[in-house]
């Protein structure tokens, strides 16, 4: 089995005032940890246990359940991870900030879509931006842990930024504000790493 737990690439306290350190730590340490265990569990010694997590993604729909919720929220958790940071904030630029224009006709059209979408995701879930087959960029968001890798996502592709508005990533400091939260958000985008991601996809 190749799968391991990452630690934060930065402090738990590098995110505030934004998202503050006893979020950050019950988060990574608890929500997570126990995503990850769970999913090991439920693979180990099963056919999925060598496969890859686009591999098991792409036939989740055959998968348990176990494996859908807690494989999901293992990837969208280390997705979430690195597209954050104690630098972020700001715009993309270069190729995303072009096709970001290019699809959404502005940044900021596109924040708005990108809000509305992790706004209006009634219960819990996730906002994405992800470069679908087509090498187009899409907006979406989906229930739970799922993602647009999953072949039961109604707009897949590779997610190359993602916003978890689970309440456990945001209530201590925003309580049922998540409009704040979506706010908030945007001041820690790593948009280094997202046009990574978005470069990575395009391959």
């Amino acid at each position: 089995m190749n799968f391991e737990f990452p630690a934060l690439p930065y402090a738990y306290d590098a995110l505030e005032p934004h998202i503050d350190r006893m979020t950050m730590e019950i988060h990574h340490t608890k929500h997570h940890r126990a995503y990850f265990d769970k999913f090991v569990a439920a693979i180990q010694g099963t056919e999925l246990e060598n496969k890859s997590l686009n591999e098991i993604f792409a036939q989740i729909s055959k998968a348990s359940a176990a494996v859908r919720n807690n494989g999901g929220g293992f990837f969208n958790h280390n997705l979430f991870w690195e597209i954050l940071g104690p630098n972020g904030g700001g715009a993309p630029v270069g190729k995303l900030a072009e096709e970001i224009s290019k699809a959404f006709g502005s940044f900021e059209d596109f924040k708005t879509k990108f809000n509305d979408a992790a706004a209006n995701r009634f219960g819990s879930g996730w906002a994405w931006l992800s470069v679908k087959a087509d090498n187009s960029l899409c907006v979406c968001s989906s229930p739970n842990q799922d993602n647009p890798l999953m072949d039961v996502h109604d707009c897949q592709g590779t997610p190359i930024m993602g916003l978890d508005v689970w309440e456990h990533a945001y209530y201590l400091k925003y309580q049922n504000r998540r409009p704040d939260y979506i706010n908030a958000f945007w001041n820690l985008v790593n948009w280094e790493k997202v046009s990574d991601n978005y470069e990575k996809a395009l391959k």
